[in-house]
């Protein structure tokens, strides 16, 4: 599987841009502020229905503007590490167009070759990404929303119902949040709380419902993924100290009493309601979930050297692949976005010697001299992000935001991308007639 192409209206800083990629490796170049990081960011938000830089979707769309669309044309490929193929295989693949609407408000959708219109998270999994990015040290070392939004992107790819259910546990907290806020006023000014807490009550069951599913699906997500991390650890960092990942839910009652949690997790509730109705917050459910890395039985955060740490998260992003790929017999598409600065020799060997084995990777970088040779460089296809942009010379011309790039993989193309097309050409003659 991979990218043909990909089309972006008023993402972040493109207000139009059109890209080309071909299988193998491709890569982004263009110095830093123009965009190259939105580019793949576009097709994380579309394989997973989120973005590891982000917590919600709105600052996806550009500034001023209440809706940014992602395009792209997918062709099927297979899992054996050849989607390159040869020119007669190619021409006979078949492109499946998927469009997502990201909305500044309601519901973001998405549409498959301009069928029905269906919420985004009916088409996750169906582009399958692994990103490694600058921040990834942070699943080690930083705070448990970190871990938590790298087991919701894994569940989403590997979990059919995930994400439904993580939006429908998101909504119930925070209604039932709200109700923990209208009982702690009325305490304060001796108002009647009979409703609220008939309300509390209803929400209390669903809230444990929903987060006793959501538990089990990251459980089983964190069980296939704990072997091949440490297997992979080991073999990256030549054996050693071992590590080991664990799942360390807040509903712990899930894990301890196996098929019948919830009068046990309802109990937990009752000890803790002066506390809840005090702050307001739910202070218990999977909004306060972690995992747990540890390595020789310490915890990886407060022990692990900086090089241990990079290798941890180098391993659990490989597992993550590794998993999804023997899942969906699909290999995932591969972003590097600007990792070789983090890295040193050594893991940037390591991590490219993976990377050049994939269906197709896509690389950001502010320079081509810090992307180490590949065996297949010379096949690379190189896209100027400055091109894209209209930037010449440090100055704007044509468009800002306004860009395309053209490959050989334009045969797959369907409407959509033709209209977008089009588009970009009008703009681009407004512009000019605007600067005559």
């Amino acid at each position: 599987m991979y990218i043909s192409r990909l089309a972006l209206d008023h993402y972040r800083s493109w207000s139009q841009v059109v890209v080309d990629f071909v299988p193998g490796v491709n890569i982004l170049v263009g110095r830093n502020g123009l965009g190259k990081t939105n580019l793949v960011e576009a097709v994380e938000v579309l394989s997973t229905g989120t973005s590891h830089r982000v917590s919600s979707t709105l600052p996806l769309i550009e500034r001023g503007q209440p809706t940014a669309t992602i395009r792209a044309n997918v062709m099927d490929g297979r899992a054996d590490g050849n989607a390159a193929g040869d020119a007669d295989d190619r021409a006979t693949e078949q492109a499946t167009t998927y469009e997502a609407s990201i909305h500044a408000r309601g519901a973001n959708r998405a549409r498959v070759n301009s069928g029905s219109s269906v919420y985004l998270r009916d088409i996750v999994g169906s582009i399958p990404s692994v990103a490694f990015t600058p921040e990834d040290q942070r699943l080690v070392s930083g705070d448990p929303a970190s871990r938590r939004g790298f087991l919701n992107q894994a569940a989403a790819l590997l979990e059919p119902d995930y994400m439904a259910t993580l939006q429908q546990l998101t909504r119930i907290g925070r209604q039932r949040a709200a109700l923990l806020k209208q009982l702690g006023a009325a305490a304060n000014t001796g108002q009647p709380m009979d409703a609220a807490l008939s309300g509390l009550e209803i929400w209390t069951g669903q809230f444990i419902e929903t987060g006793v599913a959501l538990t089990r699906m990251r459980n089983r997500v964190v069980d296939r993924l704990a072997g091949p991390f440490s297997a992979i650890y080991a073999d990256l960092a030549g054996g050693g100290e071992p590590v080991r990942l664990t799942y360390a839910p807040s509903f712990d009652e899930v894990l301890l009493y196996g098929d019948d949690p919830h009068p046990h997790i309802s109990e937990h509730f009752q000890r803790i309601y002066p506390g809840e109705v005090a702050r307001g917050v739910n202070l218990i459910g999977p909004q306060r979930d972690d995992l747990e890395l540890t390595l020789s039985g310490c915890p990886a955060r407060e022990f692990a050297s900086n090089g241990e740490m990079w290798t941890m998260a180098l391993a659990l992003k490989m597992a993550l692949f590794r998993v999804v790929r023997e899942t969906l017999a699909i290999n995932p598409i591969v972003i590097l976005d600007d990792v070789f600065a983090q890295l040193d020799d050594h893991r940037r060997t390591q991590i490219l010697e993976f990377a050049g084995r994939q269906d197709q990777v896509l690389i950001t970088t502010a320079s081509l001299g810090d992307v180490p040779a590949l065996p297949s460089r010379e096949k690379a296809h190189v896209i100027d992000v400055g091109a894209l942009a209209g930037v010449r010379d440090g100055n704007v011309a044509g468009a800002s935001g306004i860009g395309t790039a053209s490959s050989s993989t334009d045969a797959g193309a369907d409407a959509a991308f033709a209209e977008a097309m089009a588009a970009v050409v009008r703009a681009r003659q407004r512009r000019s007639e605007e600067r005559s």
